[in-house]
């Protein structure tokens, strides 16, 4: 993982700096000094702080980062959450891609507290999904574990989960999940995990009715069985009626309409999961400055 982010990082600087920070090198002495701090400008959770620390290790000119407060903690409005001092044309040529990581990982982080903070008290595990930036998943999904999350699966490649496109081009529910467990065998595979995505009661039904003979799948997602109102009601009579169906016997993970409005009342028809992609796809950065001063 480290190898990943260091690759991450270094495409960064390598799209933001190019051949040279013209700016920092025409302005700025190679051995001036400088001191600043990391404020947050808005309440939040924060993520991240290892990995934007990491960006200045890349600069020639020596820079010590250090942290106030540990990924996973609550910031509010002005807090200092952080000091930086050493050379800096490190500093200012890297500012921006260390606030760029610890403003998006801590907005993820953020965003997955919010959720997780509603749910508190039913025992749902917050998820995120695969919506995440092209490259940068391994820091968003760090920054899921951050803000009190858990994470799905990380790739294609890492479990079997069969959607309603998969079922259609398999022929049937039946058919996907017994061609997914031959696979799997024949891949040495058996241990890998199989979830299946339904969308009605009827697939809940038939899924059940497999999973009693086989013992397959390993985790049913009930998708879009909360649904919410014109006027922001949810309902969630349909979720209810397939997990009483269910009645334990199988993983549940519930998708769809997760907001922090409705995570509470999914999380209260007990179900097992709920996964968001709003968590990753959707975040607003949490808005923290690096205020400098040179010569200190």
């Amino acid at each position: 993982m480290t190898r990943d982010i260091d690759a991450i990082i270094r495409q960064a600087l390598n799209e933001d700096v190019g051949n040279g920070d013209i700016t920092t090198l025409s302005t700025i002495d190679a051995l001036t000094e400088g001191s600043g701090s990391f404020v947050s400008k808005a309440s939040g959770t924060i993520a991240g702080t290892g990995i934007a620390a990491r960006v200045f290790s890349q600069f020639d000119g020596p820079v010590s980062v250090h942290w106030n407060v540990k990924d996973g903690a609550r910031v509010a409005i002005g807090d200092e959450i952080g000091s930086i001092r050493g050379n800096a044309r490190a500093i200012l040529t890297g500012e921006r891609v260390a606030l760029n990581i610890l403003q998006r990982m801590s907005g993820i982080a953020t965003a997955t507290r919010v959720l997780v903070d509603a749910a508190h008290g039913y025992p749902a595990v917050i998820l995120d999904t695969r919506k995440t930036v092209p490259g940068l998943r391994v820091l968003d999904r760090l920054a899921v574990l951050a803000g009190g999350g858990s994470n799905h699966r990380f790739g294609l490649y890492d479990m079997v989960l069969i959607k309603d496109n998969h079922i259609v081009a398999a022929g049937g529910i039946k058919v996907a999940i017994e061609k997914a467990r031959a696979a799997l065998l024949e891949m040495n595979a058996s241990t890998m995990s199989i979830e299946v995505e339904t969308a009605t009661i009827r697939q809940v039904a038939e899924v059940l009715q497999h999973w009693a003979t086989t013992g397959d799948p390993d985790r049913i997602m009930l998708d879009n069985m909360a649904t919410t109102a014109p006027d922001g009601t949810l309902n969630t009579a349909k979720l209810v009626e397939a997990l009483r169906l269910i009645d334990g016997r199988v993983e549940t993970e519930a998708s769809g309409n997760v907001t922090p409005a409705t995570v509470r009342k999914i999380a209260a028809t007990g179900v097992d999961f709920i996964s968001s992609g709003a968590v990753t796809h959707s975040v607003q950065a949490l808005d923290i400055s690096l205020l400098l001063t040179l010569g200190e």
